[in-house]
């Protein structure tokens, strides 16, 4: 009896002790908060009523950081255009900067060569004169740069950065084209390495002084009453076009929700007439493709 009146009386002296150390901290911490109030390090928010300069606008705040996010290094605001559901294609404004843009171009020179087709019989790559342009491919993720535009088409399309194609960098001078065409496969042997091409990001890295439009003749809808129809060339008033402007990018879909080929993305490159067109191309695949 002795031995358990002896651990009785232990334990209320324990809880007394923390309690006492709780109490101890909590007075500790309150002198502190009070020290950096009356530094004026740290300040309570203040929410009175909205005439107060103390107030706190939380709509005006979020403007402006989304007016900061959407600031482009370029200095342009990036914003996006819905150009068309059949097929169902936009235009994001701005998506890259004057330096990226700059960048692919510089980079991929050393390494340019005449392009090619993809033979829908064999699935090989072949010459051809509906596409008369030069080009390059650039491995994906070969530099910081690149990954960074890589995981921004990735933000903006919501399809993972393994499930796309390496960036490939297109030339046309004065009189290339790429004659309309389909980026889905026709063939078996170009899908075994991430199944079909769903969509298509083509961003622009130069302006074009005349002609280089990209045209959906199948594409559905008036698109002779926009207001810039008539700066458009004979070629880019055939179907739905997009005048290349450096920095935008045209974000397509080859492939209907329900994962049919989508036949209104027949898609060309008109003849550039003054000047020098330069683009990039980023295709994605409907599964992981591996480089």
């Amino acid at each position: 009896m002795a031995k358990t009146g002896r651990h009785s009386r232990l334990f209320p002296s324990r809880r007394s002790s923390t309690s006492t150390l709780v109490l101890s901290m909590l007075l500790l911490l309150s002198l502190f908060l009070l020290l950096l109030l009356a530094l004026g390090i740290f300040s309570l928010p203040v929410s009175t009523g909205g005439d107060s300069p103390n107030a706190v606008d939380l709509n005006t705040v979020m403007k402006a950081t989304t007016d900061r996010l959407e600031e482009s290094e370029g200095g342009g605001k990036q914003w996006t255009e819905i150009l068309s559901w059949e097929p169902r294609a936009f235009l994001y404004h701005n998506f890259l900067s004057k330096d990226e843009c700059e960048y692919l171009i510089e980079v991929a020179k050393p390494y340019m060569e005449k392009s090619t087709v993809v033979d829908s019989t064999t699935g090989q790559s072949k010459d051809s004169r509906v596409r008369t342009s030069s080009g390059t491919f650039l491995k994906r993720g070969r530099d910081k740069i690149i990954r960074n535009i890589e995981k921004r088409i990735s933000d903006f399309t919501f399809i993972p950065v393994d499930h796309g194609e390496g960036l490939q960098v297109l030339h046309y001078e004065v009189g290339q084209k790429y004659e309309p065409h389909y980026d889905y496969f026709l063939d078996d042997y170009n899908t075994k390495n991430g199944g079909q091409r769903i969509a298509t990001l083509l961003m622009y890295l130069s302006d074009v002084e005349e002609g280089g439009e990209t045209v959906f003749p199948a594409a559905k809808g008036n698109f002779s009453s926009v207001s810039w129809w008539n700066e458009l060339s004979e070629c880019g008033k055939k179907g739905l076009s997009v005048k290349p402007k450096r920095g935008d990018a045209l974000l397509f879909w080859s492939m209907n929700p329900d994962a049919t080929p989508d036949p209104s993305s027949l898609h060309g490159g008109c003849p550039v007439i003054n000047g020098n067109k330069w683009s990039s191309t980023k295709w994605m695949r409907v599964n992981e493709y591996k480089i």
